[in-house]
């Protein structure tokens, strides 16, 4: 019996560039209101919405208590879908928050994955100086930055021409990818909860209003500063609390 002679793989479009990520809130159940219902389970129970209404300054009372003093689980009762576009060096970062997280990444052993790559926006800052633990980034001179891009756009091409060269060959997309760089960008859906979000971003944002400093890798950053954008505009109350108190999660 003849072996199937394996299909070439359709012509890949070319090659892009990316120096920003992608961020879009795709689904959500929270709202302010859910941290009071919540709170008030032996009081006020369904009626946390109209009391909101009613009375806002209470409730931001409470919600500021319950910050405050870190009663955390009140601000768990929701739910945010956030899809994720960026380079995969991100993920691998992003995926140690695992209390309050679920992931689904794009596979690349079901699809091929298609040509775009990270390249540093040319504000990045590029040098590090200091030791490890006290060390800070500065912005590097117009031949680095230069010499970067230049050198990550020939990396990537010659991979992904490697990579191509084995699926044309009848590789298996798992084995091939395995040539592919942690700049190559990949997708994906991130569900937490408000509490959870907040221990992210007060580890993955840079803020002179934390009482704890971070010190997060620019790219991932950028993620979390999109993502509480669009958090911000769902539980305004609660995002406040969040700043008013160190941004510091309950």
């Amino acid at each position: 019996m003849t072996a199937e002679t394996p299909s070439a793989p359709a012509p890949a479009a070319d090659i892009s560039f990316r120096d920003d990520v992608t961020v879009e809130l795709v689904r959500h159940a929270a709202r302010d209101a859910d941290v009071l219902f919540a709170a008030r389970v032996s009081t006020a129970g369904e009626q946390s919405l109209a009391e909101l209404e009613k009375d806002p300054a209470r409730s931001k009372g409470l919600i500021n208590y319950l910050m405050r003093d870190r009663h955390g689980t009140p601000f768990e009762h929701n739910s945010m879908t956030f899809f994720v576009s960026a380079p995969i060096f991100v993920f691998r970062e992003f995926h140690r928050h695992r209390v309050g997280f679920s992931y689904n990444e794009e596979s690349g052993r079901y699809r091929e994955l298609q040509p775009v790559f990270y390249v540093p926006a040319p504000e990045r800052k590029l040098v590090q100086q200091g030791r490890p633990g006290k060390y800070e980034f500065v912005t590097g001179t117009p031949e680095q930055h230069k010499v970067t891009v230049e050198s990550m756009e020939s990396a990537y091409r010659e991979a992904y021409a490697r990579y191509r060269e084995m699926l044309a060959a009848g590789v298996a997309r798992e084995v091939a990818r395995a040539v592919l760089p942690v700049g190559l960008f990949s997708s994906m859906y991130a569900t937490c909860n408000a509490r959870s979000l907040m221990h992210f971003l007060s580890l993955r944002t840079k803020d002179e209003r934390a009482k704890v400093p971070s010190f997060p890798q620019r790219e991932i950053e950028m993620v979390a500063e999109r993502m509480e954008q669009q958090w911000a505009e769902l539980m305004p109350l609660t995002h406040e609390a969040f700043n008013e108190h160190g941004r510091v999660a309950p």
